[in-house]
Formats: C-alpha cells, sequence, structure tokens
C-alpha cells in the first residue's frame, strides 16, 4: 500500500504543481488528481512514475503519514512575497526534519528543551531580558547563536532554500522547539532570524496576536536579546560616520542596518544620521554585508554526523535508513553530510541511547 500523504508532500517540497508532475511522470492528469484526492488508490506502476519524476525512494511513499506542519502552527520569520508553494516547500522540509530527529534521538540523547514561556509578558524588550536572566547569561554577546540555542534543547535545522520570501520559521512540536533557518541570508540576517524565532517560540507558544503584531514583537525581541541595551550603552556613546557602524556591529553579529535601527531608537543616532546611513547602505551593499562574519553551523549535528561515520555510516546509507534522499538530509544539516569527518576525539553535549 502506497501513502498519498508522502506523495503529496514530495510533490510539494519539489513545488511541483500537480499538472507538472502528470507531465513529467507520464500519467494522465485525471488520474493523478484522483490520486491526490483519494479517488483512487495509485498502483506500483503509477508510484513507480511518480518517484522517478520526484527523486525520491519508492520505499518513501510506504512509510506512515508524514508529521506535516500546519500552516497555522509555524511562525514564518516574513510572509511578504511568498507564495503558497514556496511556503508549502520548506513545511514539507521541516516534516522531513521531524523524521530526521525522531531517528536521531533513538541513537543519541540530545539537550532536553529549557526554554521559559513568556506568553503573558506584553513587552518583548522585557521578555528578552527575562529570558537571559533565566538563562544567566546577563549582557553579553551571543557567539555562534546555532550553537547557543542547541545548547537550550531547541532543534535548529536549515533550510536549503535559494529565495529571499523565506527567510526562517519555527514551531512546537510534541513538547520539543524547533528553529529552520535559510542559509543562503548573510550570516548577520540569520543571527538576527534566530533571534527572531526565540522570540516567536517563547511569547506565541500558545499563539499569540495578528501577524503582523506578533512579527513586530518577534523584531523587538531579536534586537534587545542580540543587542542588550546596557552593553550596547556601555560600548556606545556616538557615532559619527558608517565606518563607525561597521565596525561596531561586529561585537554583536547583527548587520549594520539593524545596529542603526536600535542606535536610532536609543536615541544614540539621529533620525537624519539614521536616515543617510541607510542610504548609504543600500547605496553600497544592496544585497551583502559590508565586512560579513563567517557562517555559523551546528555543532551538534556536526558531532552526531561524525560519530556515525565513524560507525560507518554514509551519507547514502543515512538517507537509506530514513527513506529520504541524501540531498535533503544534506539540506537540513547545514551540508555537514557532504564533509569527511576529521581525524579528532569524540566531542561532548551528546550521550549515546543504550
Amino acid at each position: 500500500m502506497y501513502n498519498v500523504k508522502r506523495i503529496e508532500l514530495a510533490r510539494k517540497r519539489r513545488q511541483k504543481t500537480a499538472k507538472i508532475l502528470a507531465d513529467e511522470s507520464g500519467i494522465a492528469p485525471v488520474t493523478l488528481s484522483r490520486v491526490i484526492n483519494g479517488r483512487q488508490l495509485p498502483d506500483e506502476d503509477t508510484v513507480i512514475k511518480l518517484a522517478r519524476a520526484l527523486d525520491y525512494p519508492l520505499d518513501f511513499f510506504k512509510l506512515d503519514d508524514p508529521d506535516e506542519i500546519d500552516v497555522d502552527a509555524a511562525s514564518f520569520r516574513s510572509l511578504t512575497g511568498m507564495t503558497a508553494r514556496t511556503r508549502d516547500a520548506a513545511l514539507s522540509a521541516g516534516a522531513l526534519a521531524f523524521e530526521i530527529s525522531d531517528w536521531v534521538g533513538k541513537i543519541f540523547k540530545l539537550e532536553e528543551p529549557n526554554l521559559v514561556d513568556l506568553s503573558h509578558e506584553r513587552d518583548p524588550a522585557n521578555a528578552s531580558r527575562l529570558v537571559r536572566q533565566y538563562w544567566g547569561i546577563g549582557e553579553k554577546p551571543i557567539g555562534n547563536i546555532v550553537n547557543f540555542l542547541e545548547t537550550k534543547g531547541i532543534r535548529v535545522f536549515s533550510l536549503s532554500e535559494n529565495t529571499r520570501t523565506v527567510d526562517a520559521f519555527s514551531c512546537w512540536r510534541n513538547g520539543e522547539p524547533f528553529i529552520f533557518l535559510n542559509t543562503f541570508k548573510t550570516t548577520e540576517r540569520s543571527r538576527f532570524d534566530a533571534a527572531h524565532e526565540l522570540g516567536h517560540l517563547v511569547l506565541h507558544k500558545h499563539g499569540g496576536p495578528q501577524q503582523k503584531v506578533a512579527e513586530q514583537e518577534a523584531n523587538t525581541f531579536a534586537s534587545s536579546f542580540l543587542m542588550p541595551k546596557a552593553d550596547m550603552l556601555s560600548h556606545v556613546s556616538y557615532v559619527n560616520s558608517l565606518s563607525d557602524i561597521i565596525k561596531l556591529k561586529k561585537r554583536w553579529g547583527v548587520s549594520a542596518a539593524a545596529l542603526l535601527f536600535r542606535l536610532n531608537k536609543a536615541g544614540i543616532v539621529s533620525d537624519w544620521q539614521y536616515r543617510t546611513m541607510i542610504i548609504q547602505l543600500n547605496s553600497n551593499w544592496s544585497q551583502t554585508e559590508p565586512e560579513g562574519i563567517p557562517k555559523e553551523k551546528s555543532h551538534v549535528w556536526k558531532t552526531i554526523l561524525q560519530e556515525l561515520w565513524r560507525d560507518g555510516k554514509t551519507v547514502g546509507s543515512i538517507g537509506d535508513d530514513l527513506r529520504i534522499p541524501a540531498s535533503e538530509v544534506g539540506a537540513l544539516l547545514f551540508g555537514l553530510t557532504a564533509q569527511e569527518p576529521p581525524p579528532e576525539k569524540r566531542q561532548g553535549g551528546l550521550k549515546v541511547v543504550s
């Protein structure tokens, strides 16, 4: 018996319309429509053709129903300009990530989630201070934010969506928090996205305000979380030029635009300075970031993959075990499966489940 829900999952992941998939697989559109709508059970020949067109293993379609993410349950970093097809592809990647997470959880003991529920807090900036206080990190800047969030039990996955309309999204699943980050963005943008999604996880776990208001709250949370006011004021008393901003932004690992906005709100950068420097930024770095910082990757996934490699698990065999294309596994794990493990000692932070 083949699972129609998995056919739909793969179709959405590949961003193919039913018509395109029918054409590429050589199946009559009416037949595919009946299959997708549950009016006709697909025979093996039909599924073989679909699997070939979708470039998914045939066994993927024999598995149980996937744990799909409801649109209303996911907090997207931005919905501006996002098509339903792009959104569904990202959500489908999330469903595959759940299967990777479940599979890994049977082998390794990951950190337990350690987040505080601040859905009652009305001031996002104060919420960021409460989170910092809860974690005991004071006002210091955050280093690799992917690693940092992983130490708090957040499951962080990457998205390889080569589009500017998908920044990031987050959700809760069975008491576990998940964050998905688009790796095609600058590191500074990705760090802000991660903090933004952390804001959603602690502020909007039980639902919350409408999309626009929720996004504003998460933005305020992220800005305050990455650039604590006390630390910022102790290091910045005045700004003369954009070059000052470019030097200063490295301390907090944020974009020049984000730091400018934060300093403007704090009254350190005047409205005139803000407008002038934003124009300069857009003129010289419209698609990039001045003096950008290196990409941040996952320490947890690197450690897990090294352990699996030592046990003879290759990229292909990991995908085989999951019945998922190896390319999808790599795309969700920051591309780490494309690297050979270095000859180093075992890293801490994980325990093998006995």
